[in-house]
């Protein structure tokens, strides 16, 4: 595993994370199976968790509780999230900060996801949803900063909208956060155009999430793929978004370099942009943990196939079901 800076921290995180959604509440998250493939990460040199209160309410920052308690002699670098007050995801631009995160709110559920952990600090403690207008509103970063003070967490970041990687740049500009996460992989190039910029400007990390475009980019998902009710993949991809994702994906099948797979090939095109200071996969099975964990050792792809990629942009625009 190879390691890089978070940003302006002195935290060297590993180049694959751990996204823990999966564990929180998708069809067939079974703990014990959880926390077996949570300690191979570990065991493979993974040292960065990603969680958050709404992956089932607890029950996922409750599973990274465990793994910090049974490596007590590790430094596992722990993130959340705060949920928004109404409940919705993602943020429309209508919403004000009163909405989604007044003081009270913030400081309500740091505290309730420590308690759910198990834990005094968290090393980042991260906004789910996210509007740049909300900058100007100084109660957040001084309601955070209060907490910094308090010991309860070590820095702070945003998550941010699929498809919009511009509602963050003010915010990245302004020197508050220490983190952005955002959706970033083969197809979602669009990161690379203001954020990335801002971002090295001002040493702030970079979380890269959903490398597989939700399973696109595994080369697996075919256009009858279905998925339990419950499931909020059934939600996400209806046939309008299934389709085009699937043709997508095939038209890059053949760049695939005959000695890896289509997920290793997702995973190297994004280390190869030094902005990127982590990427979370969620892993909920062993044989994905160790393919996931290779590609670092594996390193970046080849010039020439990299450069083939990127030519498989695709800029979207947020939707009713793009969630």
């Amino acid at each position: 595993m190879k390691y890089r800076r978070f940003g302006r921290t002195d935290w060297n995180v590993s180049e694959i994370g751990y996204g823990m959604w999966g564990m929180g509440g998708w069809t067939g998250s079974d703990d014990t199976a959880s926390m077996e493939a949570l300690q191979l990460g570990v065991d493979l040199g993974c040292n960065f968790f990603d969680t958050a209160w709404g992956y089932g309410e607890g029950r996922s920052e409750a599973l990274l509780g465990r793994l910090l308690r049974a490596n007590p002699d590790k430094k596992l670098y722990t993130a959340t999230k705060i949920p928004p007050k109404n409940w919705k995801w993602p943020s429309q631009r209508e919403f004000s900060l009163d909405d989604c995160y007044p003081p009270d709110h913030i400081v309500e559920y740091v505290n309730r996801s420590l308690e759910n952990a198990g834990i005094e600090q968290y090393d980042l403690m991260q906004f789910h949803t996210w509007e740049d207008s909300w900058v100007d509103d100084d109660r957040w970063a001084n309601t955070m900063d209060d907490l910094k003070r308090q010991g309860l967490i070590r820095a702070v970041g945003i998550s941010m909208n699929r498809w919009e990687p511009w509602n963050g740049v003010k915010t990245v500009r302004s020197g508050l956060i220490d983190a952005v996460q955002l959706i970033y992989n083969i197809f979602d190039q669009n990161p690379e155009d203001e954020l990335f910029p801002a971002c090295d400007e001002m040493n702030v990390a970079v979380i890269a999430r959903v490398p597989f475009d939700e399973g696109t980019l595994t080369g697996k998902l075919t256009k009858e793929s279905t998925w339990p009710e419950d499931d909020w993949r059934s939600t996400y991809f209806v046939p309008e978004n299934l389709n085009s994702s699937v043709d997508h994906a095939d038209a890059i099948k053949p760049l695939v370099p005959a000695e890896m797979t289509m997920a290793e090939m997702a995973l190297r095109f994004i280390l190869a942009n030094p902005t990127v200071s982590t990427i979370i996969p969620g892993m909920r099975k062993l044989p994905h943990v160790r393919a996931n964990i290779a590609t670092s050792d594996a390193g970046p792809l080849d010039a020439a196939v990299h450069a083939e990629l990127k030519k498989h942009r695709w800029d979207r625009e947020p939707t009713a079901w793009s969630q």
